[in-house]
């Protein structure tokens, strides 16, 4: 069965650091760009950041950028979101799905396989 599993949500308060884990089962994370997304209540899911397939790029929406790190370990199957200097815009249920592939960059554009979220809240 080919599954995405998230994981490593809590509550934080600003200013302070999460790590988020994306775990495989049924297939090898390596052969798929995969991105993370997140869902606030009562708005869109959206995309935050993804790495791509082939080298490891990496996209990360601009409110991110400098404070959230997508990187991949690929023998433990897993892609990880260190998400530090946490802000309370930064609430939502998070999700990671694997993503189309433009070239050799990744999109922030989902390709069919989700995995279940992890609620991230920080407090001001």
């Amino acid at each position: 069965q080919v599954q995405l599993v998230a994981s490593g949500g809590g509550t934080a308060q600003a200013g302070g650091s999460l790590r988020l884990s994306c775990t495989a089962s049924g297939f090898s994370l390596d052969d798929y760009a995969i991105g993370w997304f997140r869902q606030a209540p009562g708005k869109t899911r959206d995309g935050v950041s993804c790495i791509s397939r082939t080298d490891n790029s990496t996209t990360y929406i601009n409110s991110v950028k400098g404070r959230f790190t997508i990187s991949r370990d690929n023998p433990k199957n897993t892609v990880y979101l260190q998400m530090n200097n946490l802000k309370p815009e930064d609430t939502a249920k998070y999700y990671c799905a694997d993503v189309i592939s433009l070239g050799s960059l990744c999109s922030l554009n989902p390709s069919g396989v989700w995995g279940r979220g992890t609620q991230v809240t920080v407090s001001s």
